[in-house]
């Protein structure tokens, strides 16, 4: 880390999620231990192998965008728009925001707009080329969650989308640290959003064999690093950071919610869904954050771990952790989110940053649930079932991408 490089805090948060709709609703439901998942509603799933999701639930734009102005995003662009609002509003950004120049934008989605695309191919098919939306292609890009909320907010900063499959939100959150670091921005938008619980993915990722398949009890499906997982629940919403340099937030008066302080990421080079065997891919990747911030391993409270629930990623994981924290990983917490909230494939690593700045700033852990009989290869402490109290020097989050694409990014609370 370059000592001359300014601070950066967490002064801001937003969500849409299958166990909440807000902040404070979704994390009452984390340290509560309730799972998202329930029967697919967004289509006829009665004859798919796996026929349920953690879906967001009563999702509404209203008071944050028009009709006219909805009708003409995806679901993940609105996701993104309306956790946005929640953002800035928790930040004090709402109102009032100084210089959009120096505010910019970046959020990742792993797929995009997969509703829009399969609605738009339908049409193709069924109607013919001129019945194809003129919206079409601006509303299914990835890029277009953070050009939406440019536009929407008026931020006219750094401005672009990162698309890494499920390490996406997480390289948003890091790349917007580092052009704060930089000097070219003084705030930055940062995320993920995804909505993709669609008939094509779920048929996708049901027949590469991903999806767990326990559709007599949805609610105990996603169970990370238990020996019964069978595969992850996929899931939909969106994780929103607002990230401030310390002389920006000291000057306007904002209240911190955490420090980041770390980044790092790296390449497996191995294969095009599986983590390499022996975990060196995340492993560089924590090394890397951890370097980055000048930080001993000793100061690593809990990580928020990427834990999808699948029979070879969970282990890995564990054995990576292990490489990295040597005799330290058995002193601290290691839980999955994704118990409750189903994988949110590139929203994953943004909403899991956001429960990582609040686990700092309430001194509270939640728990991994469902885990019932550990698998004796994942041998740390993973927070069965129950949350924790703990006030936590540091804490990270890690994400994991299909193509080999690792992330971990470090928090330290505030002092």
């Amino acid at each position: 880390m370059n000592g001359n490089a300014p601070r950066v805090f967490v002064t801001g948060a937003g969500v849409l999620s299958p166990v909440g709709n807000n902040v404070e609703a979704c994390w009452q439901a984390l340290i509560e231990g309730k799972s998202g998942a329930g029967p697919i509603t967004r289509f006829d799933a009665s004859d798919y192998e796996t026929r349920f999701a953690c879906e967001v639930k009563d999702f509404s734009f209203e008071g944050v965008l028009d009709r006219k102005e909805a009708k003409r995003m995806d679901r993940f662009v609105q996701f993104a728009v309306v956790a946005t609002h929640e953002a800035l509003r928790s930040a004090g950004l709402a109102d009032q925001r100084p210089d959009p120049e120096r505010i910019g934008v970046i959020i990742g989605s792993g797929i995009g707009g997969m509703e829009t695309f399969e609605e738009q191919h339908t049409a193709l098919l069924q109607k013919g080329h001129r019945r194809v939306s003129p919206f079409f292609i601006p509303m299914m890009i990835s890029d277009m969650a953070a050009g939406q909320v440019s536009i929407t907010y008026g931020l006219k900063g750094p401005n672009y989308g990162t698309v890494s499959a499920c390490a996406s939100g997480a390289h948003a959150i890091g790349d917007a640290f580092r052009l704060l670091r930089a000097g070219d921005a003084d705030v930055m938008i940062c995320g993920g959003a995804e909505s993709t619980i669609t008939p094509m993915a779920v048929a996708g990722f049901g027949n590469m064999r991903a999806l767990s398949t326990r559709n007599d009890d949805p609610q105990r499906a996603s169970r990370p690093f238990d020996v019964g997982r069978d595969g992850f629940v996929i899931g939909e919403g969106a994780g929103i950071l607002v990230l401030e340099t310390e002389a920006h937030a000291k000057a306007r008066g904002a209240t911190p919610i955490a420090e980041l302080v770390g980044y790092g990421a790296s390449g497996d080079a191995y294969h095009i869904t599986s983590p390499c065997v022996d975990g060196d891919g995340a492993a560089r990747a924590m090394k890397r954050a951890l370097a980055d911030a000048a930080m001993p391993v000793d100061e690593v409270g809990y990580i928020n771990a990427h834990g999808t629930s699948t029979p070879a990623g969970d282990p890995i994981e564990v054995t990576a952790v292990k490489s990295v924290f040597g005799d330290h990983a058995h002193k601290l917490w290691m839980g999955s989110t994704k118990s409750m909230t189903g994988h949110l494939l590139g929203a994953a690593g943004g909403l899991e940053a956001v429960i990582c700045a609040l686990t700092l700033q309430r001194g509270i852990v939640p728990p991994t649930i469902n885990l019932e009989a550990p698998d004796p290869q994942c041998d740390l402490d993973l927070v069965p079932n129950t949350a924790r109290n703990a006030k936590l020097k540091a804490v990270m989050s890690n994400s994991f991408g299909f193509g080999g694409h690792n992330v971990s990014l470090l928090m330290r609370a505030v002092s």
